[in-house]
């Protein structure tokens, strides 16, 4: 399936993807609205990682652009962040057309279909310190769900297919599978090397270059990943593509691409890499020449 994705993501100040093919927006940083224009009003969809002003701020003029029978589009949000209900309140109340938009609260491996064969896995990452039970930030994982047939009727003809078919029905004779087309990470820290292994395209946040900033004891609780966390990680992986944002703006571009370039010969990471840099927003991402093009 050919994804077009758009995005802008600046730690502390925007971060947003919208994936147009599935109508679908993970988180609604501020200005989502401003750059997409029209398409804006084909989200159908909106999967919010967290709370933090950065995540949110667009949702007020998304949802009263998409406020139209037929138009309203969904919102999921980890369920244990208070915000949300607040934010759904106050914007009933100053935009009272809205009010017939659905927000979801959703927990730990909670599926949510959002077109036939297509489902948004959410699943509890570590950006807020919380007990395992409690659901403050999320991540997402984009799967695809076919029917294929059952190993053991691989060398079946047509003919007898369409018998056992007749007798016992098409689920006998296949199975469902299901594969992960698209992970969206939220602001996270780098804690399960397995928890993406198997994505073929990964949208992950990189805010740090370097540890000694991450680590800085000044910094506050929420927290991020360091770039080479996330590129060791998917060295270890199968993901075919990687999408990095949410780079800290103190960081040029030139310093990203190098360490970026570094990071990937050390660990001998060979699949397209696509940068989206501070400041900067990224149409069809994956049409793009890469920030870091495949060795091989």
């Amino acid at each position: 399936m050919k994804l077009t994705i758009t995005g802008y993501s600046t730690a502390l100040f925007s971060s947003w993807y919208f994936i147009e093919e599935l109508g679908l927006l993970f988180d609604a940083g501020d200005g989502v609205a401003a750059n997409l224009l029209q398409k804006s009003r084909k989200i159908k969809h909106i999967f919010v990682s967290h709370p933090d002003r950065d995540h949110i701020t667009g949702l007020l003029q998304v949802r009263q652009l998409n406020a139209r029978e037929g138009g309203y589009p969904f919102v999921y949000y980890p369920k244990d962040a208070g915000s949300f209900p607040a934010m759904d309140n106050f914007m009933s109340k100053f935009d009272p057309h809205t009010k017939e938009n659905i927000w979801t609260p959703l927990g730990q491996h909670q599926d949510t279909f959002i077109k036939q064969g297509i489902f948004v896995r959410s699943i509890r990452n570590e950006h807020i310190e919380a007990p395992l039970d409690v659901i403050k930030s999320l991540s997402f994982d984009v799967i695809e769900v076919k029917r294929k047939r059952k190993a053991s009727f691989k060398d079946y003809s047509q003919e007898a297919l369409k018998a056992v078919r007749l007798e016992h029905g098409n689920d006998f004779i296949t199975e469902e599978k299901q594969h992960s087309i698209l992970s969206y990470s939220g602001d996270t820290p780098v804690r399960d090397f397995d928890r993406w292994k198997d994505s073929k395209i990964l949208i992950h946040e990189a805010t740090f270059l370097d540890a000694s900033v991450k680590h800085n004891k000044g910094r506050k609780k929420n927290e991020h990943s360091l770039l080479e966390e996330v590129i060791e990680m998917v060295a270890a992986s199968k993901v075919e593509q990687l999408i990095l944002g949410h780079f800290s703006s103190r960081y040029s571009k030139e310093q990203i691409k190098q360490a970026l370039t570094t990071l990937a010969q050390k660990h001998a990471l060979n699949i397209p890499i696509f940068c989206i840099f501070p400041g900067e927003t990224m149409r069809d991402i994956l049409a793009q020449p890469p920030t870091h093009p495949s060795f091989q």
